[in-house]
């Protein structure tokens, strides 16, 4: 494709998704649904595109009102994913000029606001829990997030799908706290491979493996994933109980249910019961009460440990909508905890950095709730072989009652996860 008509492309593709009226994944989805004519190469420089520009909004802001043209084009001219003599052949001279003058722009010499390029209300609670870790977190968040898979565990074994992926040349990595994990760098065409047609894998981040392991659900059990989505970690939580029992998989959104049945038809599991709920206080769950042995609530939550993939959150969250989402978090995990049998488990997770969304919520709901008692996350996560455990946790007398995950510490998305069981 002709560099000036990619740059065009890429440009009003910056500014769709900086209206922020829908999450950036789906407005690049929608928008390579109706360009048919982008092949993988100009797919990848489009997307890659508008993720760095959504990373490095501020500084790019503080540098574009020097150039020429609209906005949206000196926007992607900045993040422009590709060959520095491909970008330029598509630049008339004025541009040339500016470009190569902002990229004379030492890091030094900017503003702190420049160099983090997060909200103001964000950086507060960051430093105060991070200190100076904070600045390697900001170098993580530039990164894109590698890819993850998860493998089967109840049809196959991780060093065998391993194998299968390098004779495909993807070289998978095991990854060092779950294991069912595999890390790949790039972003191979998986939907091609026989591994993931016939279920062998899933995408799947680590810190999201962790959760199902953390739930440690057993052969027989009944077993709610309470907020399931499309299903990650209903699938894993399946395995882990070997296909037998009962696992619900509930949610307020049909639609997000939707996702999870081609992905179920794949995994092999004849145990999910996937029910749209209307609300955490449907019928359903009063007939449920005090019957399920295991239940894992992954808390609708702002996503900003999730930065690295969803860089758009930053801008879209506020301290309003969080304030909105702690609220819903609280009674949430209220009505799940009433499934929950005497010497059942309940996780309480989000994929938050933020303490409000977190040890907040739990210690409320461990204070309001004196039959659960917390469990310390290391001791459980040791129990399960997984090694550094330790390392993974936060919090409690001892700094480590709490799962808490950071990607610049443990690259996988910032999790984190509250285990109690019921007296």
């Amino acid at each position: 494709m002709h560099p000036k008509a990619l740059l065009d492309a890429t440009a009003d593709l910056v500014g769709l998704v900086l209206k922020f009226d829908h999450p950036a994944d789906q407005v690049v989805s929608r928008f390579f649904r109706d360009h048919r004519e982008f092949g993988p190469r100009e797919r990848a420089t489009l997307a890659e595109t508008v993720y760095t520009v959504l990373r490095k909004k501020l500084l790019f802001d503080h540098l574009s009102p020097s150039g020429s043209g609209p906005k949206e084009r000196r926007m992607a001219i900045l993040g422009f994913y590709g060959p520095r003599d491909f970008l330029k052949s598509a630049l008339n001279e004025t541009e040339k000029r500016w470009l190569d003058n902002c990229d004379a722009v030492k890091q030094d010499d900017l503003l702190e606001r420049h160099r983090h390029n997060l909200p103001e209300w964000l950086v507060a609670p960051l430093k105060a829990q991070l200190g100076d870790q904070f600045w390697p977190l900001v170098e993580s968040l530039q990164q894109p997030a590698p890819l993850d898979l998860r493998v089967n565990a109840l049809t196959d074994k991780r060093p065998e799908v391993q194998k299968e992926l390098a004779k495909a040349a993807i070289k998978a990595v095991a990854t060092p706290f779950s294991p069912w994990g595999l890390r790949i760098d790039g972003k191979p065409a998986l939907n091609k491979l026989d591994a993931f047609t016939r279920g062998a894998v899933e995408v799947q981040d680590e810190g999201s493996q962790l959760l199902a392991l953390l739930l440690d659900a057993k052969r027989g059990e009944m077993v709610v994933d309470f907020c399931a989505g499309a299903g990650g970690k209903t699938l894993a939580i399946g395995a882990t109980m070997r296909n037998t029992g009962r696992l619900y998989a509930f949610d307020t959104s049909a639609h997000r249910l939707d996702a999870l049945k081609p992905r179920l038809a794949r995994s092999g599991l004849s145990n999910v019961h996937p029910a749209a709920i209307a609300h955490e206080r449907d019928d359903r769950i009063k007939r449920l009460a005090g019957k399920i042995d295991r239940v894992l609530v992954d808390a609708p939550c702002s996503g900003l440990g999730t930065l690295r993939r969803n860089p758009d959150l930053k801008w879209r969250q506020s301290p309003q909508s969080v304030q909105e989402l702690t609220a819903k978090q609280a009674a949430i995990l209220q009505s799940a905890a009433r499934l929950v049998k005497s010497g059942g488990r309940l996780v309480y997770a989000t994929c938050s950095v933020l303490p409000e969304e977190n040890e907040a919520i739990a210690e409320a709901f461990g204070a309001a709730n004196p039959d659960f008692e917390a469990q310390d996350a290391a001791e459980l996560l040791a129990g399960l072989k997984v090694a550094g455990a330790e390392a993974l946790c936060a919090g409690g007398e001892r700094g480590t009652r709490y799962l808490r995950l950071w990607p610049h510490r443990h690259a996988t998305d910032g999790f984190f996860a509250a285990v109690w069981n019921r007296k």
